[in-house]
């Protein structure tokens, strides 16, 4: 986030001043060329620019007025001086000295040589006055300017290189400050009717070059409507109009909204406006900001005053570059995704690569993609029981083992209740798993410990440290230290996932290994922390037992074909595999594959399963 403009400005002068004016006064104390070249160079500085016009044998309000435009011509934040030798001979002398001109707006500083001639008048040394001495480059009849230049904002793709956002005009506001007669009343006017700070318009109009068209306030379309009429009254506003990919296509949450900068909003991006200035508001749009748009070039230039023409470029920072943003959405499963969750009230669906981890599809109805689908905090329900599953097989438990389903049951003082009938009083526990009998499942608390249930989560990514660009939630799993903390956690009654967390679950059962999640492939994660210097590593993928998970497969097949998730059945393409949980808040889940990809589907209302089942076949059907 670059620097609030007028803060900086106060803070930098004073400090630069409170730092070089002891060091000039300090080492400079004889009455020689010394003293002139001391209140010069401090005058220039501290801004007391008749102080430093009496040490010239210039006409003193001529010298202190092209001092002071200096600073206006440069729109600079601060100026700091060192000497670095000064020789004389008789009745003339040498100063040289080195400049660092803060330019403001996050430029880097400005650093040059100069050289102040002096000779004695009437028993005075006397800076010998010409805008030579302000750079050495400066000629009579030129000023210095600044020209800033912008590459745009950059799109966010999806895996295939096609662009998350369609191109919007946005119109820019601006002048090109040498047809303008007066370019204050212009800024002023303008300042009126936007709201943006009549002196930061001013300033960016004074420093640029004359025949280049400056960039002031930039408006989407409905601001730039209702304002239309007052700006083109405004004598000398000309209004250019661009485009540039900020209109997000789904999952346009993920992908984020961006707006022209409004005053309110001038602050995180510090100084005035430039061409195409806009703010990414949430989404990887905000996350990626600073990359999407890079960083403003600068040059400083010098001008022929009579024809407004470059004279001399004296220094030149590039800014860095922007780029677009690439992530692993798959735009084919996005639509399907959206279409499978449009005849719901409200849902999430999460789809990956179980390969892979990476995040194809993410849609919502009713529901957040990035609070709800991605860091959304819910109850795990019976979809839990995959995790659950994965430890009762290493104790022991048999698929075979016979259960009994009753409709309500106690496990150590905790209640459990079947939500629906179970198809009979007893059960396998592959029948108890595929049909969400929790009542079954809870039963088999005493068979296992704590510390294994808590490996199972850990291998299936529950409370991982993983990092996304956008906030996520890996899950978390309770303390267990009784039997019926343990019952309530094998059927997700106590443990809180997101659905990405449980696609994530699918997808290791899917693949044999559990992966991290990933949504940018570049930047290329690791990714920086918030303090911009630690590195945030992604965890491990975690290889799961290669036996257990051959038995899970085969308990999330029968879930399909003959459990409680055969509304997730596809007629083509490979076999799905999946469970429904039973509900929990009015909420239940599928979470399961076919193919290549994994899905969790979270609704409230409905059946899950038909959700999944519609993607799978959208999807199919896309293809």
């Amino acid at each position: 986030m670059r620097s609030v403009p007028g803060r900086r400005r106060i803070a930098a002068a004073a400090l630069a001043l409170a730092a070089t004016a002891p060091l000039l006064t300090g080492c400079l104390q004889e009455a020689s060329p010394h003293d002139a070249v001391r209140d010069f160079l401090v005058g220039w500085q501290s801004g007391d620019h008749m102080l430093a016009a009496r040490r010239t044998d210039g006409d003193p309000a001529e010298v202190a007025k092209a001092i002071g435009d200096v600073r206006l011509d440069l729109d600079a934040a601060s100026f700091r001086f060192q000497v670095t030798g000064i020789t004389s001979e008789g009745d003339t002398a040498e100063a040289r000295y080195r400049a660092e001109v803060d330019l403001g707006e996050n430029n880097p500083l400005w650093v040059y040589d100069g050289v102040l001639p002096l000779h004695l008048v009437d028993g005075q040394w006397k800076v010998r006055w010409s805008p030579s001495v302000l750079h050495p480059k400066l000629g009579p009849g030129q000023r210095l300017a600044v020209e800033p230049t912008s590459g745009g904002r950059q799109p966010i793709l999806d895996r295939e290189d096609d662009p998350l956002q369609t191109n919007a005009v946005l119109y820019v506001a601006g002048v090109t400050p040498a047809t303008v007669d007066d370019p204050q009343k212009v800024c002023a006017e303008l300042a009126k009717v936007t709201g943006f700070a009549q002196d930061r318009l001013f300033s960016r109009v004074r420093s640029a070059p004359p025949k280049t068209f400056v960039p002031l306030v930039t408006f989407g379309r409905q601001k730039f409507a209702e304002l239309r009429a007052e700006l083109e009254a405004i004598d000398g506003i000309e209004i250019d109009q661009q485009e540039q990919p900020v209109a997000p296509a789904a999952p346009k949450q993920i992908v984020g909204t961006v707006s022209a900068v409004t005053p309110e909003t001038e602050q995180q991006l510090g100084g005035p406006q430039r061409a195409g200035d806009s703010i990414g508001l949430d989404g990887l749009q905000k996350a990626y900001q600073d990359r999407l748009t890079g960083a403003t070039g600068t040059k400083v230039v010098t001008i022929d005053l009579k024809t407004g023409e470059t004279v001399t470029k004296l220094a030149e920072w590039p800014g860095r570059a922007n780029a677009p943003v690439s992530t692993t959405i798959d735009s084919r499963l996005q639509r399907a995704a959206e279409s499978a969750v449009s005849a719901t009230r409200r849902s999430a669906l999460v789809a990956v690569k179980p390969a892979t981890g990476e995040i194809l599809a993410v849609s919502t109805k009713g529901m957040h993609q990035v609070k709800d689908a991605l860091a959304g905090k819910f109850p795990a329900g019976s979809a839990f029981s995959v995790v659950a599953a994965d430890a009762l097989l290493k104790s022991g438990v048999k698929t075979t083992q016979k259960l009994p389903c009753p409709q309500s049951r106690s496990v150590g003082g905790a209640r459990f209740q079947l939500t629906r009938e179970a198809s009979s009083r007893t059960l396998s526990f592959r029948r108890s798993f595929t049909e969400g009998c929790v009542t079954a499942l809870a039963a088999l608390a005493r068979r296992v410990e704590a510390s294994s249930l808590v490996a199972s989560a850990t291998a299936y990514g529950i409370g991982s440290e993983w990092t996304l660009p956008l906030s996520s939630y890996s899950g978390t799993m309770p303390g267990m230290r009784s039997d019926a903390a343990k019952a309530q956690a094998i059927v997700g009654q106590n443990v809180k996932v997101s659905p990405l967390a449980m696609a994530l679950v699918a997808g290791a059962v899917a693949s044999g290994t559990w992966h991290p999640p990933v949504l940018v492939t570049s930047p290329a994660q690791p990714l920086p922390s918030d303090d911009g210097e630690t590195v945030v590593r992604q965890p491990d993928p975690v290889r799961l037992n290669a036996d257990t998970v051959k038995t899970l497969r085969s308990l999330m097949r029968a879930g399909v074909t003959s459990g409680s998730a055969a509304a997730a059945a596809a007629t083509t393409g490979a076999p799905v595999h999946g469970i429904v949980s039973a509900p929990v808040d009015g909420r239940s889940w599928f979470i399961g594959w076919r193919g290549e990809v994994a899905v969790a589907v979270l609704v409230e209302g409905g059946d899950p399963a038909a959700v999944a089942g519609a993607f799978f076949r959208y999807a199919t059907a896309a293809s």
